[in-house]
This record gives structure tokens, sequence and C-alpha cells, in this order.
């Protein structure tokens, strides 16, 4: 589990629902069932309309990686240190050696990669069809942000066509004065639902998938770098070097 995504999360709710408690708020004054079908239902409607199933399926897989961590993923120095055994092994035995080692690999890209070395690929076609692959990527990917990016400018409005909504209730009562105060607090509910949504998920989840997608990209350059270099025969010390430089400017 992605603990630092778990604490972030729970802490926001908690700052939100503790701080209604020292007021001395109630639980069931801003639990409504009312306020939050017209945000959350909105919010989901409003986004369904605008991204296509495709983006949709993409930003319901990438959620999973932001509260859990994606165990294919490479970790960045046992990467660096995998790549170098390869090249080293590539240089005593030749590359048609590394086939072995493919099946051993997790993360489909490197695997891929590898494949197209041990094939016998141009390095410049090699090379292009590494950029495009990682172009192609990033672009699909980054729509699962853009669908939670939108949610959480989508959510604010609703909320407060809900409190809008909660307020003509209201003035249609205007005959029962007793009743006023708790219309008029159970109209904003839908405004907090909104805004609260927005800043403690929906904007925060599409900040996360960003930042995870940054996080696959900059693996998957190291991993171009590193095949090319198996392919052109490097010296290991020296793509171990070269690699490891990837990581100081991190």
């Amino acid at each position: 589990m992605n603990k630092v995504s778990i604490i972030g999360l729970l802490l926001g709710l908690a700052a939100v629902i503790g701080g209604n408690f020292i007021e001395g708020g109630r639980v069931n004054s801003i639990v409504q069932g009312s306020a939050a079908l017209i945000v959350f239902g909105g919010t989901i409607g409003a986004t369904l309309l605008s991204y296509s199933a495709r983006d949709i399926r993409y930003a319901v897989q990438a959620l999973r990686h932001v509260f859990m961590e994606d165990p294919i993923l490479p970790q960045d120095y046992s990467l660096v240190r995998e790549l170098v055994d390869l090249s080293a092994k590539a240089r005593k035995s030749g590359v048609l050696s590394l086939e072995r080692d493919i099946p051993n690999i997790g993360y489909a890209f490197f695997r891929r990669a590898l494949r197209l070395v041990i094939d016998g690929t141009d390095p410049k076609l090699l090379k292009k069809a590494l950029e495009q692959e990682m172009s192609s990527f990033e672009t699909e990917k980054g729509r699962a942000a853009k669908v939670f990016e939108s949610a959480g400018g989508f959510a604010p409005t609703i909320g407060i066509i809900g409190a809008v909504l909660g307020l003509i209730h209201v003035m249609e009562n205007l005959g029962n004065p007793s009743e006023l105060g708790t219309g008029i607090a159970i109209a904003f509910v839908a405004t907090v639902y909104g805004v609260g949504s927005a800043n403690l998920l929906f904007l925060p989840i599409a900040k996360k998938i960003a930042t995870n997608l940054k996080e696959e990209i900059y693996l998957q350059e190291i991993i171009a770098e590193g095949v090319l270099g198996i392919q052109a025969g490097k010296n290991p010390y020296y793509l171990r070097e070269y690699l490891n430089s990837f990581l100081l400017n991190r």
C-alpha cells in the first residue's frame, strides 16, 4: 500500500471532520444523502460526458496505483544494476545470450526494448521506436490525470448548484420559520461536498497520477539508454556511471 497517499487522504478528512466537531457540529449536520447525490452524481456524469470510455478506463486503472504501489515497476538503483549486469553478460557471451533473461523481467517496456536488441534492430530505428513508445505512453496515461483534474473542476460548481437547489426548497417553505435555519444549513452542505471533494480528493489524485507518470517515464528513459548501451557494446563500468548520472540529476 502507498502509505503516504492513504495518510494524506485520512489526515485531510480527519482535519475537516475534526474541525466540525470542535466548532460544535454534529455528524448528521454534514451527512446529507441528497447533497451527496447531487454533487457526486453530477460530477461523475459531467466527467463521463467529457471523456471517452478509453480515457475513463485509464483513469480507473491509474487510481489503483494512487493508493497501491506498483510491484512490477522497477526501482531506480536496482534497475541500473540489472542493466549493467546484462551489459556485462552481452559483452561476454553475446547479445543473443540475453534471451534467457527476458522471462525474468517483470516490466513490459523493459522486455520489449531488450527483445528489439536481441532481434538485431537497427540502432537508429531502435531509438526511434523507444522514443515513440514513451511518447505514446505519456500521452495516453496523461489522460487519466486530466479526467480527475476535470472532476475537480466540476465538483465545486455542481456543489453550488446543489446549494441553490436547497435554497429554492427553503424559499418554498418560508411559512415555517422554525425550519429555515436547518434548511439553509443543509443547502450549504452541497457546497462543502463540492469544494471538499475537489481539493481533498479529485485534484490531489490527479496530481499523484501525474507524479507517478513522470516517475515511470523517467525509468523508461533509463531503460532506453541502458539497452542502447547494451546494443552498442559499451563498457559496463562506463554504462553504470552514465546511468547513475540520471539518478544524480533527478
